[in-house]
């Protein structure tokens, strides 16, 4: 017969490891040093979510980021009518484990969800949320300031990619007006 307490307590442990190297192997905390790492671990959240479940809506306030421990995510984007009413819904891509999502709300005060995250399985995923990047500011300013700086390196590199992808677009429309 099983003992669920030491069950229970192993079973804790090795998510304790799985959380460490999802953190370890996402830009954002990819600079961390051990030590810093468990203290990041001890202040991030842990929450399975089920097939179908939302993660957050487009629209909604933004708390903070999540990096996909386990499972699979689909991200959706609202299109609307001229009254503001959502019109249909569009998949953008599927995110999978160790892929991560809403960095920006770390950083934009009251922002909003560019996009809807929906669970396509059950998935695992870790918050990190703006009360805790405080937290750790507050408790461990070099950390807090590695954080930030890769959390920067990827809003950088997110808004290059943004602008290359709006110039291609831009440069397509151009070419299909002059064939009109």
């Amino acid at each position: 017969m099983t003992n669920i307490v030491w069950d229970n307590f192993f079973r804790q442990s090795d998510q304790d490891q799985e959380v460490l190297d999802a953190l370890r192997q996402t830009i954002v905390f990819s600079t961390l040093a051990k030590k810093e790492l468990r203290f990041v671990k001890d202040t991030v959240h842990v929450r399975t979510f089920k097939a179908g479940e939302s993660i957050f809506r487009q629209g909604e306030v933004g708390v903070g980021m999540y990096v996909l421990l386990h499972g699979a995510l689909d991200i959706f984007v609202d299109s609307f009518s001229s009254d503001s009413l959502p019109v249909r819904s569009q998949l953008v891509t599927r995110l999978r484990g160790g892929d991560f999502l809403g960095e920006l709300s770390l950083v934009e005060p009251n922002s909003r969800r560019t996009a809807t995250a929906i669970a396509a399985e059950e998935s695992s995923l870790i918050g990190f949320f703006k009360p805790d990047l405080f937290e750790i500011l507050d408790r461990q300013p070099a950390t807090g300031v590695k954080i930030l700086l890769r959390l920067g390196e990827v809003l950088g590199r997110r808004l290059k990619e943004t602008t290359l992808k709006v110039t291609e677009l831009k440069e397509d429309l151009r070419r299909v007006s002059e064939k009109l």
